[in-house]
């Protein structure tokens, strides 16, 4: 298993990093198949001391991605907090997989769980149910922070005057605002 650790804003030593693969190891013994591990620790100036720090696990098993974000005082307790909301998401996966069909092989078991798991998609996917339109204007990104405030939205679509592209901006959960441009790919 790989194991990547980021620090931004701050400073991974020796101690968080020991302390990081102690919890991963443990995520290891719920699910042996963890293919890599990436840990992101982020130090943000926030009002709340609470939410100081935020960490983002996500783990790789056999073409699966598991990811939990949490925020804490300290490093530890981001980390803490992370790593339990992964366990419990890495024990609700295996639950899909090992309790059906006892007496078949592994690779029927999945096959049968993953159709059973597509089916129960198929009805549970929600259906389109109004198709809204509007004019998309041209302006600055700051003209578009201010206009979806107005509107009270979490996002809003609009064409930058600065390079005639299409963008959305977005509330961040930390209360800042995101952009997201698209690419054609």
């Amino acid at each position: 298993m790989q194991l990547k650790i980021i620090g931004k804003n701050v400073e991974i030593t020796k101690e968080i990093e020991d302390y990081i693969r102690k919890k991963v190891d443990r995520l290891f013994r719920y699910l042996p198949d963890i293919d890599d591990a990436k840990v992101e620790i982020n130090a943000e100036n926030v009002k709340s001391p609470d939410h100081r720090f935020t960490t983002q696990v996500t783990v790789k098993s056999r073409g699966t991605l598991l990811r939990s974000e949490e925020r804490g005082a300290n490093v530890n307790s981001a980390i803490d907090a992370a790593t339990e909301i992964l366990a419990r998401q890495i024990r609700r996966y295996k639950g899909k997989f090992s309790k059906k069909g006892r007496g078949i092989s592994r690779t029927q078991q999945i096959a049968t769980s993953e159709t059973t798991v597509r089916d129960k998609a198929a009805k549970v996917l929600p259906e389109l149910v109004r198709v809204k339109q509007f004019a998309v204007k041209s302006m600055l990104v700051d003209e578009a922070v201010e206009q979806m405030e107005l509107l009270g939205h979490d996002f809003f679509l609009f064409i930058s005057s600065d390079t005639g592209s299409l963008k959305l901006i977005y509330r961040r959960k930390d209360g800042n605002y995101g952009v997201i441009e698209p690419v054609l790919a």
